[in-house]
């Protein structure tokens, strides 16, 4: 059995949809809770013939991008079919989002030649916190995440190992 997440109405409604194939273009559809025989035959690219609880149909596809639009007899049914995985990354936030204590290190062994912020500062995500020289290059450390910065474990001049502990923002 597979399991799709059917969008329709411009994606405004969703409707679960579950397809067991029972013989060779022969399928058991459930959609919200009815069960529907599908006998289903391709023709072309397309063209599909269909036996629905023994109502005849032909539809006609034509895809736009991940939408589909279905036309049977004289009406188009716009429609988005999305496994399982395609709706979870529909769902998931748009963007990641640090959370809890993060902490800050040193890419590899070099020179503190500067400190932008103090404990107890706020700051926000991508505000430079630490810059570090390393191989005669400077490398400026931001903040994962909007926070305060609630650890500050280096001054400048100071010498460190790769990987050594700078600060962390909570």
């Amino acid at each position: 059995m597979s399991t799709y997440v059917a969008l329709l109405d411009g994606g405004r409604r969703e409707e679960t949809v579950e397809v067991t194939q029972q013989a060779p273009g022969l399928y058991e559809v459930r959609i919200g809770g009815r069960v529907h025989v599908v006998d289903a035959f391709k023709h072309d690219y397309g063209t599909l013939s269909l036996l629905v609880d023994a109502q005849s149909y032909t539809a006609m596809l034509d895809d736009r991008g991940a939408k589909v639009h279905v036309r049977v007899k004289s009406s188009v049914f716009p429609l988005e079919i999305l496994d399982e995985k395609k709706l979870r990354m529909r769902r998931a936030p748009a963007r990641f989002t640090a959370e809890g204590r993060q902490t800050i290190t040193s890419p590899m062994p070099g020179r503190i030649v500067k400190v932008l912020v103090k404990a107890g500062d706020p700051v926000r995500e991508g505000q430079g916190l630490v810059v570090v020289e390393a191989m005669k290059m400077e490398n400026e450390m931001k903040s994962p995440k909007d926070g305060r910065v609630v650890e500050l474990l280096v001054q400048e001049g100071q010498t460190v190992e790769g990987n050594a502990r700078l600060c962390a923002v909570e």
